[in-house]
């Protein structure tokens, strides 16, 4: 086992032990055979869906990090993310849009993929997680220019409360020459599914 399993055991196990306790709340009987196995489930479910806490998105990104002079827009579109809101513990999900525009240095683009993933396998609201994956973009390359757009749909909206299927937020955050309404329009226009 590595240092992170061995961390994340004792974690898992009182996980499990109060989904049992949660489970006899809402009256449910834990020893019926389909719930026997759910607290367990549900322990390793939740170590799956939160281990992006133990990753470093600058660390990612500098570990394919390329001298280089391209110094046009570099986008990512399309980056397919699960999520869970932390208000409700509810998935969000959707696609994840990323430009940057090189200042001497590119990275690698499946690690582009890799910041969305590590930032939406946390407890999340959308607006943290665009702003935090366009932060890790800017502190790890300092390009010219970081734009992200996030596009997703809430099961706390779907589920429960006002009922809205279909409904999508979408959030942006840009820095540097995304400022520039024509670079913004450019970015957008390229990642438009029309």
């Amino acid at each position: 086992m590595t240092n992170k399993e061995d961390r994340l055991l004792p974690v898992q196990q009182e996980i499990e032990k109060r989904m049992r306790e949660v489970l006899g709340l809402i009256g449910e009987d834990v020893s019926r055979e389909g719930l026997q196995k759910t607290p367990k489930r549900v322990a390793r479910a939740m170590a799956d869906l939160t281990r992006g806490y133990d990753e470093d998105p600058v660390e990612i990104l500098n570990s394919a990090k390329f001298r280089e002079d391209y110094s046009q827009m570099v986008i990512v579109k399309d980056i397919n993310f699960y999520s869970l809101c932390e208000h409700h513990m509810l998935p969000f999900y959707g696609k994840a849009h990323v430009a940057y525009i090189p200042n001497g240095y590119i990275t690698g683009l499946s690690k582009i993929a890799r910041v969305v993933d590590v930032y939406s396998h946390r407890l999340q609201v959308q607006e943290r997680m665009t702003l935090q994956i366009r932060e890790a973009i800017q502190q790890a390359l300092k390009p010219l220019g970081v734009m992200v757009v996030v596009e997703a749909q809430h099961m706390c909206m779907q589920m429960r409360g006002v009922e809205k299927q279909g409904s999508v937020t979408t959030t942006s955050d840009f820095t540097g020459a995304f400022n520039q309404a024509k670079t913004r329009e450019e970015f957008l226009k390229l990642i438009s599914h029309q």
